[in-house]
């Protein structure tokens, strides 16, 4: 699925990267706070951006961090979700907002209907 998106996984973790319970402890102070946009679209996304606390970036292990650019990765669903990020199924992370890396930037096709198993 991912793989129509035109998403640059030379920007992942070869493998999403579980956090410990140590890490999810650290990281549960901020769920609350991560901000979640309206959803906007063009002719074949629709798009969304979830901004996290500024602190957040340094409670989110160093695995999930481009050293390159200074910012994360672009994240497994599973890493993510362990961050605290809900949202329905089907979003793919994309792109980080360089200028501001607290902002992840998420789309997914319209009308997007999750695979029935």
């Amino acid at each position: 699925m991912a793989q129509d998106m035109d998403i640059d996984f030379t920007r992942r973790n070869t493998r999403a990267r579980p956090l410990t319970e140590a890490e999810k402890e650290k990281l549960d102070e901020f769920i609350d706070a991560i901000h979640y946009s309206a959803r906007y679209s063009d002719d074949v996304y629709e798009y969304r951006h979830v901004q996290l606390p500024k602190q957040m970036l340094k409670a989110i292990p160093k695995e999930y961090f481009d050293g390159s650019r200074g910012t994360l990765k672009l994240l497994w669903e599973d890493e993510w979700r362990a961050l605290g990020i809900t949202q329905s199924l089907g979003w793919e992370h994309y792109e980080v907002h360089e200028p501001e890396p607290h902002i992840l930037l998420f789309k997914r096709p319209i009308n997007y209907q999750p695979p029935t198993h």
